[in-house]
């Protein structure tokens, strides 16, 4: 039985990546989004905030993130999960800090390991969808 295991972590590299593929369906949108981008442990890896983008975003961005490396999901899947369990929908959004359970959160996953999230904040819950997508698309 081994003491340890090792696991795999989005390189600073292929985080810039998504970054700039964001941003590229942000400007296709014609609106300023905050995009952030954390590790497997959910720690911030790159970031951007166009310029413009509302205050706020820049939380939920790294929330959003947050919450789909920490729990392998989009952050749109909770709604689902969450919504017909009355004590899941009533505990969960207050009580688990930096939970986001609106979409704009993607795990980013290399086979099936997870190895980070992004987040995107700026829009409507489903342009910051869309901007997720676009960035995820980019690493192939």
């Amino acid at each position: 039985m081994a003491d340890t295991y090792s696991k795999g972590s989005i390189s600073t590299e292929a985080a810039h990546r998504l970054i700039a593929a964001a941003e590229a369906k942000a400007d296709q949108l014609g609106k300023p989004f905050v995009i952030a981008v954390v590790d497997d442990d959910g720690v911030l890896k790159a970031f951007s905030r166009m310029d413009r983008a509302a205050l706020l975003s820049v939380q939920i961005a790294q929330d959003k993130a947050y919450t789909a490396v920490g729990f392998g999901m989009p952050t749109h899947g909770w709604h689902d999960f969450i919504k017909d369990d009355p004590p899941l929908a009533a505990g969960a959004p207050s009580g688990i800090e930096r939970l986001v359970v609106f979409g704009g959160g993607y795990p980013i996953t290399v086979g099936d390991e997870v190895v980070g999230g992004i987040g995107v904040s700026g829009g409507h819950y489903s342009e910051d969808q869309e901007v997720a997508e676009a960035a995820l698309a980019a690493l192939g």
